[in-house]
């Protein structure tokens, strides 16, 4: 089976959790229409072939990127570029904007996509009073959704076919959880970690082409290609 249908099977199927604390809600991109048509001509088109890809994982999907498109750090201007069709608004989310400057600098989504996975460690939206929440702005949260998460990592490795050899996390503090797994599981031998995309876009983004270079640097190194 290719990559793309192993990845779109875990998707489709990965469990909503049980009620939240804290009045935290959680959603599923891949339970609607539109992002799960969008995820699948995109996986398809970019995640073909059976060859194992390095993960780069963030936090967890916000509403307006992947909760939209299906697809990690992407929104509706992002597909067009990649030459999916789509009807959504031409609205430009920070973290997208600079993963698809990310993804232009290594030669383009074809080149981009047969060697990285782009996702989260934990893969469903998160949301309170309507707005983005991270997993681990309250540790009632964090412990809620830590089976959730370890069982997100092992199958992306197991069922999905990820690379071993090395990860990349995307957030200083989502890599303080990332470890904490990684060394509970063994599955990776290194882990790279870089700042956040959001995070990059609003405090530096003046330093665009600098940050977009240094990913790439580290993105070759965690590959195997420098």
């Amino acid at each position: 089976m290719p990559f793309a249908d192993r990845l779109a099977h875990f998707l489709l199927d990965f469990p909503l959790p049980p009620p939240l604390p804290d009045a935290v809600t959680a959603y599923s991109p891949y339970h609607e229409q539109g992002p799960r048509e969008l995820f699948t001509e995109f996986a398809r088109r970019y995640y073909a072939g059976n060859r194992p890809r390095v993960a780069l994982l963030g936090i967890n999907p916000g509403r307006l990127g992947n909760g939209r498109t299906g697809v990690a750090f992407t929104d509706g201007l992002a597909l067009t570029a990649w030459g999916i069709a789509h009807k959504l608004p031409a609205r430009r989310e920070p973290s997208s904007e600079f993963m698809q400057a990310v993804v232009e600098a290594w030669g383009g989504p074809a080149a981009f996509y047969q060697q990285f996975y782009v996702g989260s460690l934990y893969p469903l939206v998160l949301l309170k009073d309507g707005r983005n929440y991270n997993y681990y702005d309250s540790p009632a949260i964090t412990e809620s959704l830590w089976p959730d998460m370890r069982a997100n990592l092992q199958q992306l490795v197991a069922e999905v076919g990820l690379r071993q050899s090395a990860a990349v996390c995307l957030g200083r503090r989502n890599a303080k959880f990332f470890q904490r797994f990684n060394d509970e599981l063994g599955l990776f031998e290194q882990l790279y970690v870089l700042d956040h995309p959001r995070y990059l876009m609003q405090y530096q983004r003046r330093h665009l082409a600098e940050n977009v270079a240094h990913y790439v640097e580290v993105l070759a190194q965690a590959a195997g290609l420098a």
